[in-house]
C-alpha cells in the first residue's frame, strides 16, 4: 500500500530508507523547537505555548506536504520569518503578538488563494533568480547577527555602534564553545549537526552550572510532560481588530507574504534538484501541490499560535540519506508530533545555547552568495544592498525593498529597461510605499 501510494519503487527507494531519511530530516531541523519559542517568547508569548504550536504546526504541515505533494520536504516555523515576526512586526511596527498572528493568518489565506489560482507560481517565476539568492543569503546574515547579539558576542558600542562583547563572560564563552562544537560536527558531515550542537552546548552549560558557574542553563525538572499549554491556540482571533486599527498591519502582511515567497521557492528548487524531482524544463514536479501544502501550513501555524510555517532547506539532509517521496515527510511529521511530550527539556535552552544554531544556520544560508554573478554590476549592486541593509537596518523587509529598487535602477543604468518584468515595476512601487510608511 505504501509503495503504491508514495510510488516508492518508481522513485527507487524503500520504506526503510524513507523512514531513516525522515528521522534524519527531523534531527537536522529539530533545533527550531528550541529557537522558535526563545525568539517569539521575546514578544510576550508563552514559551511553552510557542513550543506546542511549533511542534503541532510542523507535524500537521509536514504530513500534508507528504500526502498531498509526495515531496520529501518538511515544514516548520521559518527561520528569518520568525525574526521578521518578532523584531520587525512586533518590535519595529508596534503590533502585539496577537496582531502579528492575525497578520500571519491573513497572509496564509492569501497564500491559499494565489496558490490555488497559480498566481503564486507566476510571481515566483517572475522574480530574478539572482535576487532570490541574495534575499536568502541576507536572511542568513540577519539571523546570525541576532544570534551573536543574543549571546553577547556582539554588543552595543557608543563609538562604533556595535563592538565585540566581553569574552570573559561565562555565557559568552558557552556560546563560543557551542559554535565551535556545532561547526566541528558540521564539517564532519554529521546528520543533524545543528541539533546535536545545541544539545551538547546545553549539556556543557548544565555541567558548568552544577559546578557553580552563574548564568548557565538549568537542569530540566523532567523529560516527559503531559502538561500542554494551549493558550496560543486561536489567539490570532483576538488580534484581528488590529488589522483595521494599526497603520502598519498591511505592510506587515505584505512583508510576510514576500519573505515566504522566496523562502519556499528557494527551498523547493534546492530539495527537488537534489532529489531529482524536476521535469524536463528543470522546474519542480507537482510544484502547485507543494505550494498549496505550504500555504495550508501557514494558516495552521497562525491558528496554533506560531509565526509563518514554511518549507525547510534542512530537508536536503533527508534527501542525502535517500529520501525521495512523501513518506520521508510523513515520518518527519510524526517525529514532530511525538516531540510535544518533551517540553520540559526547554528549561535548559538559553540564548547562549540557541545562539550557535542561529549562527550556523546563517552560515548555511549565506552559501547562496556563491550563485550570484558578482562580475555583473546589476546583480552585485542589488545583491550587496539587499544583504547589507538587512543587517545594518536590522530589518529583513528594508533589505528586500532596497535590493529590488537597486536592481531596477541598475537595469535602467545599463540600458536594459525593457528586460524589467512588469511585475517587478509593481513590486517597486509597493516597496517605495513600504519604505515611506515604515516606522522610524
Amino acid at each position: 500500500m505504501l509503495d503504491k501510494f508514495f510510488k516508492l519503487s518508481e522513485k527507487g527507494t524503500t520504506v526503510k530508507t524513507e523512514i531513516l531519511a525522515g528521522v534524519t530530516t527531523f534531527l537536522a531541523m529539530a533545533y527550531i523547537l528550541a529557537v522558535n519559542p526563545a525568539m517569539l517568547g521575546e514578544t510576550g508569548m508563552s514559551v511553552q505555548g510557542v513550543f506546542l504550536a511549533t511542534a503541532i504546526a510542523s507535524a500537521v504541515a509536514t504530513i500534508i506536504m507528504g500526502l498531498v505533494a509526495n515531496y520529501p520536504v518538511a515544514l516548520s516555523a521559518g527561520m528569518g520569518v520568525n525574526a521578521l515576526f518578532t523584531y520587525t512586526i512586533c518590535f519595529g511596527m508596534g503590533l502585539s503578538y496577537k496582531g502579528a498572528l492575525a497578520c500571519v493568518f491573513v497572509s496564509g489565506i492569501i497564500f491559499l488563494v494565489i496558490s490555488i489560482t497559480g498566481i503564486r507560481t507566476m510571481i515566483i517565476n517572475a522574480i530574478p533568480a539572482q535576487l532570490k539568492l541574495a534575499i536568502g543569503a541576507g536572511i542568513g546574515f540577519f539571523i546570525a547577527f541576532i544570534g551573536l547579539k543574543n549571546a553577547g558576542i556582539i554588543v552595543a558600542n557608543e563609538s562604533t555602534f556595535v563592538g565585540l562583547g566581553n569574552l570573559q563572560e561565562p555565557t559568552v564563552i558557552l556560546a563560543v564553545v557551542g559554535i565551535l562544537i556545532t561547526l566541528l560536527l558540521l564539517t564532519k558531515n554529521v546528520p543533524g549537526a545543528v541539533f546535536y550542537g545545541l544539545v551538547v552546548t546545553a549539556v556543557v552549560g548544565i555541567i558548568a552550572g552544577v559546578c557553580g558557574v552563574k548564568g548557565m542553563p538549568e537542569i530540566p525538572t523532567g523529560v516527559i510532560s503531559f502538561d500542554f499549554d494551549f493558550s496560543l491556540v486561536g489567539a490570532f482571533a483576538s488580534g484581528l481588530g488590529e488589522l483595521t486599527s494599526h497603520p502598519q498591519c498591511y505592510v506587515a502582511i505584505f512583508s510576510l507574504l514576500f519573505v515566504d515567497f522566496f523562502d519556499t521557492a528557494g527551498t523547493l528548487v534546492a530539495v527537488c534538484n537534489r532529489a531529482n524531482l524536476v521535469d524536463e524544463t528543470g522546474n519542480p514536479e507537482n510544484v502547485d501541490r507543494a505550494l498549496l501544502a505550504d500555504s495550508i501550513g501557514t494558516v495552521i501555524g497562525s491558528i496554533a499560535g506560531t509565526s509563518t510555517v514554511t518549507s525547510f532547506v534542512e530537508s536536503t539532509s533527508g534527501v542525502e540519506v535517500g529520501g525521495r517521496t512523501g513518506l520521508t515527510a510523513v515520518t518527519t511529521g510524526v517525529c514532530f508530533l511525538l516531540s510535544v511530550f518533551f517540553s520540559p527539556l526547554l528549561s535548559c535552552v538559553t540564548s547562549a545555547v540557541t545562539a550557535p544554531a542561529l549562527i550556523i544556520v546563517g552560515i548555511l544560508m549565506a552559501q547562496q552568495l556563491k550563485g550570484i554573478e558578482w562580475d555583473n554590476i546589476v546583480y552585485a549592486a542589488s545583491g550587496f544592498m539587499t544583504v547589507i541593509f538587512m543587517i545594518l537596518a536590522y530589518s529583513i523587509s528594508n533589505g528586500i525593498a532596497i535590493g529590488f529598487i537597486t536592481y531596477t535602477v541598475s537595469m535602467i543604468g545599463v540600458g536594459k529597461i525593457k528586460e524589467i518584468k512588469p511585475i517587478v515595476w509593481i513590486l517597486d512601487i509597493c516597496f517605495v510605499i513600504f519604505l515611506v510608511f515604515l516606522p522610524k
